[in-house]
């Protein structure tokens, strides 16, 4: 039996992530497989290569036959050179800075905002701030302002109008008589 390590295709589309395995060469590219032995996430920044070494390392061994881009994270993660026995075994894989834990960037922020001096505001403070003198003491307001007395002045011109119109219509009922 021919066995490849070689990459199996996860993800979606235009986002892929590949497993590294070792299959029989016969099965299809995402069929069933012996071993997974690693990972390789290529759209990642740097891109995530995790290769088990040891179980790389034994099958390799055992005369499984890399794919030709198997064969280059072998060599990126340094196992191939340790198959090989050539020099240069910790290999050129570049690793992402950890994550900062999120909750240790909220406190800094935190101290940032406390220590930093308070700065005054834009606008002008407003005058009920300041205090003030004694303040005069409310009038009374006429009643013709009030809305009670508006509509009284109201009533009262209109009943004036009505009882004007009213004369005059008697007037010229008289003159014409």
């Amino acid at each position: 039996m021919a066995v490849k390590i070689r990459l199996k295709r996860m993800g979606k589309v235009r986002a892929p992530h590949y497993r590294v395995v070792v299959v029989d060469s016969r099965k299809k590219r995402d069929g069933k497989v012996i071993e997974e032995i690693g990972k390789y996430h290529p759209k990642e920044e740097p891109s995530l290569i995790e290769v088990q070494s040891d179980r790389a390392q034994y099958w390799l061994g055992v005369g499984a036959q890399p794919s030709e881009s198997v064969a280059a994270i072998l060599k990126v993660t340094g196992d191939w050179q340790k198959h090989k026995g050539e020099p240069g075994t910790e290999g050129t894989l570049k690793t992402a800075e950890p994550k900062r834990d999120k909750t240790e960037i909220f406190n800094e922020a935190l101290k940032e905002a406390a220590s930093e001096p308070r700065a005054e505001a834009v606008t002008k403070k407003s005058k009920k701030s300041e205090p003030k003198e004694e303040a005069p003491a409310p009038t009374e307001t006429p009643a013709a302002e009030t809305p009670e007395g508006a509509t009284e002045q109201a009533e009262v011109a209109e009943t004036k109008a009505v009882d004007a119109e009213a004369q005059e219509k008697s007037e010229s009922s008289e003159d014409k008589a």
